[in-house]
């Protein structure tokens, strides 16, 4: 095993060594260097206005989102304050029909006193 590992690695330095050939160093020309240079700058600012434009749709779409939560929470706390309104106005209602059947109540049981009172009277003169 080791002497298998020992061939891999000398077989790997010996063909990374004859890999590296030496390339002839060939002059830049001015022209295609200030070409390259004028490319990479229009490129750098074509990508700048291309952040920019994202940036600002960015800002619309979160001024959007948030001019929406807002509508929202002004649309819950309407509903919330008509529902209580409603409740309130069903509780008084609820109360009046409570004071109401009081009032019936007393009535009917003074009615009941009065019949009560009368069939004892009638009961009395016919005794005597």
């Amino acid at each position: 095993m080791n002497k298998l590992i020992a061939v891999l690695v000398a077989g790997l330095f010996s063909a990374s060594a004859f890999a590296q050939t030496a390339t002839p160093a060939t002059p830049a020309t001015p022209a295609k260097a200030a070409a390259t240079v004028k490319a990479e700058v229009k490129a750098d600012k074509a990508d700048a206005k291309a952040v920019k434009a994202e940036t600002k749709v960015d800002v619309k779409a979160d001024a959007k989102v948030e001019k929406a939560e807002v509508k929202a929470t002004e649309v819950k706390t309407k509903a919330k304050a008509k529902a209580t309104a409603t409740a309130v106005k069903a509780d008084a209602k609820v109360a009046d029909v409570k004071t109401e059947a009081k009032a019936d109540k007393a009535v009917a049981k003074s009615e009941t006193a009065k019949v009560k009172a009368e069939g004892k009277a009638d009961v009395k003169a016919t005794t005597k």
